[in-house]
């Protein structure tokens, strides 16, 4: 009885060493398992440190329910860029200003520039209409004394025969006698202070050909040289023929010279 008693519990005892062998082995084999699938699968990552919602682009309306101040991080991220932005504005907004304000003042320049050549224009218009006004004038005062220079300058040549001397020689002399002197005295009287005459002295000699002519030209001569010396007949109004001896076979004859004063209207109308 003790012997039946004495194997079961040996039994009992190796079943159980049994067991708990296989129970530690399963245990080690388990253990091991899970050490080599924790050795062979990598670490799982780490949770991400929260963000805050302001971090995104847009936020949740139940993130600015509970949350609504934002950071300066993204007030800085977003508001950077519009501020640099509006400074680029500005600064083109300057530049055109500038030359604005640049156009503007050439364009005031020109104009003012303008303005004053059309003033100086109009200065010289008006000086020339002032001097047009004055011309006018001036050739409406001046067409009475053309007329009459045009009339002066028509009787010219438009000379009247008035009296006539005859002053004669003896053969071979030249020299003035009294008689002679004297009508020459009385014809001189009637030119002074005269204008528009001239004196025309033919002298006649005896004999043919340049002969006669020279020596009717020194009688003439010497009638001459008395006017101009002796009552200041200008020279330019005497006129000198030397004739010789154009009077043959008439019945006047001999040496002499011919006297005629000849006058138009000059000096009449002159002094009108």
């Amino acid at each position: 009885m003790k012997t039946r008693t004495f194997a079961t519990l040996l039994l009992s005892a190796g079943i159980a060493v049994a067991s708990f062998a296989q129970q530690s082995s399963s245990n080690t084999s388990t253990q091991s398992a899970a050490s080599d699938q924790t050795t062979a699968q990598p670490a799982p990552l780490a949770k991400p440190a929260s963000q805050d919602f302001w971090d995104g682009d847009e936020p949740s309306f139940g993130a600015l329910i509970f949350h609504p101040f934002a950071t300066k991080e993204y007030v800085r991220r977003h508001v950077g860029p519009i501020r640099d932005r509006v400074n680029e504005l500005d600064e083109i907004t300057a530049s055109d200003g500038k030359r604005i304000r640049d156009v503007d003042a050439r364009a005031q320049q020109g104009i003012q520039m303008a303005s004053a050549k059309a003033s100086l224009a109009d200065e010289h218009a008006t000086a020339a209409g002032t001097q047009a006004r004055t011309a006018n004038q001036t050739a409406s005062a001046l067409d009475p004394r053309l007329t009459k220079v045009e009339t002066v300058v028509g009787g010219l040549d438009q000379y009247k025969s008035g009296s006539q001397t005859e002053i004669r020689f003896r053969p071979g002399q030249t020299v003035l006698s009294k008689q002679s002197k004297e009508a020459l005295d009385e014809m001189a009287a009637q030119l002074k202070d005269q204008r528009g005459y001239i004196v025309e002295v033919q002298g006649f000699s005896a004999g043919q050909g340049q002969a006669a002519i020279a020596n009717s030209r020194k009688v003439a001569d010497s009638v001459v040289r008395y006017l101009v010396l002796n009552h200041e007949i200008p020279a330019y109004r005497i006129y000198v023929l030397g004739m010789g001896n154009a009077s043959a076979g008439a019945h006047i004859s001999g040496i002499r010279v011919e006297v005629s004063l000849l006058k138009n209207d000059l000096g009449q109308t002159a002094q009108k």
